[in-house]
């Protein structure tokens, strides 16, 4: 592709004033986000991305060998646009009981470098449930890094068991948690949170929960959910506060934009994302975000082909094979539940990018 220096002049002339910010190394405004966002000049953004992407990374494009284990979907929580949790004494309820989870991750193959753990806000579960989930997980696999918990989980976990945050992290931390997943931050806007989330932590809360996480150690990423009801504004005031706890802490290791999935969340009778906009959350995310190092291109959200794509527009990681994801796919993904090593090298090779196959924390672990 292209970079930036080679463009001559874009379609749209806001973006020039942006380009000289972005070539010299000046970060970026809140009013340049919104130019960013409201561009229809896609290649445009592109290239600008991509200049960014290529001057962290080069051409190396990063995918883990990992696992989801989505040990319960049973929730307190009430979020319009989240089809796998279910309500308590539901009857589609799950727990998994912890030799089940153990005996999952033993079976899994020695590649396998990460185990993902997240799941709904249970509230019958004993605290010694999450502990003893870590310990065994890494009795079974000491190898294998637990990426486990959302902030969202944790804050909870702090009113449930009565802890402070920090004890609470503290102690999964000395159980085996070695980083935490990204999710639950939705969208940080208060009003338009309220109208989508109801039981869970708000902005500040998760906010709080990850400051706290990087200050014990605990690296973690971080998210973004798009393409319901929020603003343009919205999603670039919600990529500064992001950038400014980066300034602060430095934990976060990378974002990943996660595209509204309407399908089975009927009461919100909203269309899926474009492949326009899924590119720009990446792209605008790797120009804002200066300070975060990595920017995923999920293909569990928008599917292996635009994940592919996404490389060129700002992403340098694809995630991983995954083995099994509920919670995307309850809520209507029809991408793949697998994606094999080899089929992740191939996407990456012909997106003309050098496959990488790194741990949680982007060690390399082989260049294929």
């Amino acid at each position: 592709m292209p970079t930036a220096q080679s463009v001559a002049r874009f379609q749209d002339t806001a973006l020039e004033p942006i380009r000289e910010k972005v070539l010299a190394g000046v970060r970026l405004s809140a009013e340049d986000g919104l130019a960013l966002y409201r561009t229809h000049d896609l290649l445009g953004l592109g290239w600008l991305a991509n200049h960014e992407r290529e001057r962290r990374h080069g051409d190396a494009a990063y995918f883990v060998w990992n696992t989801h284990v989505n040990h319960t979907n049973v929730c307190v929580a009430t979020c319009d646009f989240c089809a796998f949790a279910a309500k308590p004494g539901e009857e589609r309820g799950y727990t998994m009981a912890l030799d089940e989870v153990f005996a999952s991750v033993a079976a899994l193959p020695e590649q396998v470098r990460e185990v993902h753990v997240v799941g709904g806000l249970h509230p019958d579960l004993p605290w010694s449930y999450a502990l003893d989930m870590m310990k065994g997980i890494k009795r079974v696999r000491p190898d294998v890094h637990v990426k486990a918990f959302t902030a969202v989980e944790v804050f909870f976990f702090h009113r449930l068991y009565r802890m402070p945050v920090e004890q609470v992290l503290a102690e999964l931390k000395a159980a085996g948690l070695d980083s935490m997943p990204g999710g639950g931050a939705e969208i940080f806007a208060k009003e338009t949170r309220n109208r989508i989330i109801k039981g869970k932590a708000d902005a500040e809360q998760w906010l709080d929960v990850m400051r706290t996480a990087h200050r014990l150690g605990i690296p973690s990423n971080a998210t973004m959910l798009y393409g319901h009801v929020e603003s343009l504004e919205e999603r670039v005031d919600h990529l500064l506060r992001l950038r400014e706890l980066q300034d602060e802490t430095g934990g976060f290791v990378t974002f990943i934009p996660l595209a509204f999935q309407p399908w089975e969340a009927p009461a919100m009778k909203l269309p899926e994302t474009t492949g326009f906009d899924d590119l720009k959350a990446l792209a605008v995310a790797r120009l804002l975000l200066d300070n975060v190092p990595h920017i995923k291109s999920y293909w569990i959200m928008i599917t292996p082909r635009l994940a592919q794509v996404g490389l060129s527009f700002g992403a340098d990681d694809i995630d991983g094979t995954v083995t099994e994801e509920k919670i995307a796919h309850d809520a209507g993904a029809s991408t793949p539940q697998v994606m094999t090593v080899h089929e992740l090298v191939r996407l990456i090779r012909e997106a003309g990018r050098r496959p990488v196959e790194r741990d949680t924390v982007f060690n390399v672990v082989r260049e294929w």
